[in-house]
C-alpha cells in the first residue's frame, strides 16, 4: 500500500508555481509515472516472448519502444521532484495505480503482441493529451510541454504499431 505521506508530501522549493499547482501536477505527473512503467513493462514482455516469422523486427521494436519508455520515466519522475513531490515510482506502486490493463500473458504471435501494444498505446495517449490540457490550464507550461513532448513520440509508436496490423 502506497503511504499517503509520502504520496502528498510537498518539499519546500523555490520554483514559482504555486503549491495547489504543484500538488495537481504531481498527481498528473504520478498517475504518468504508473502508467509509463507498466507501458514499459508491457513492451519488454513482448520483447522476450515473440515469435513467429517475424520475430527478429518485432523483437528489435518492442526493445526500442521500451528504451524510449524508460527515458520517459526518468523525465516524469524527476518533474515530480523538481516540483517538489515524491516520485512514486516502484514496480508495485505501478501495479497498483496503472490506467493500463493488464497484459495477456497467453500472447505468442506477432499480431497478439502488436494487438495488445496498440491497445495500450492508444489508452496511454489519451492519458497523455488529457495532461497536456490539464497541466496548460494548470498554467504549469513546462509540464504541459514534457506531456508534448512524449506524445509525439507515443503517436509515432502508435502508427509504427498499427502499421503492422494492417490488412
Amino acid at each position: 500500500m502506497v503511504s499517503t505521506v509520502s504520496k502528498n508530501k510537498i518539499y519546500a522549493t523555490r520554483n514559482d508555481l504555486a503549491e495547489n499547482i504543484r500538488v495537481k501536477a504531481i498527481e498528473i505527473l504520478n498517475q504518468t509515472l504508473a502508467a509509463t512503467l507498466d507501458l514499459k513493462t508491457q513492451a519488454k514482455q513482448a520483447h522476450w516472448n515473440v515469435k513467429g516469422m517475424d520475430f527478429y523486427q518485432l523483437h528489435e521494436l518492442f526493445d526500442e519502444i521500451a528504451t524510449e519508455l524508460e527515458g520517459y520515466v526518468d523525465m516524469v519522475a524527476e518533474r515530480v521532484t523538481a516540483l517538489g513531490g515524491v516520485a512514486m515510482g516502484t514496480a508495485r506502486i505501478a501495479a497498483a495505480e496503472s490506467i493500463l490493463s493488464e497484459y495477456n500473458l497467453d500472447a505468442v504471435t506477432g499480431e497478439e503482441h502488436v494487438t495488445a501494444l496498440a491497445d495500450r498505446f492508444g489508452t496511454y495517449a489519451k492519458h497523455v493529451r488529457e495532461a497536456i490540457d490539464t497541466t496548460e490550464e494548470l498554467g504549469d507550461a513546462d509540464t504541459a510541454d514534457l506531456y508534448t513532448e512524449i506524445s509525439r513520440t507515443i503517436d509515432m509508436r502508435l502508427w509504427f504499431l498499427e502499421a503492422h496490423l494492417v490488412k
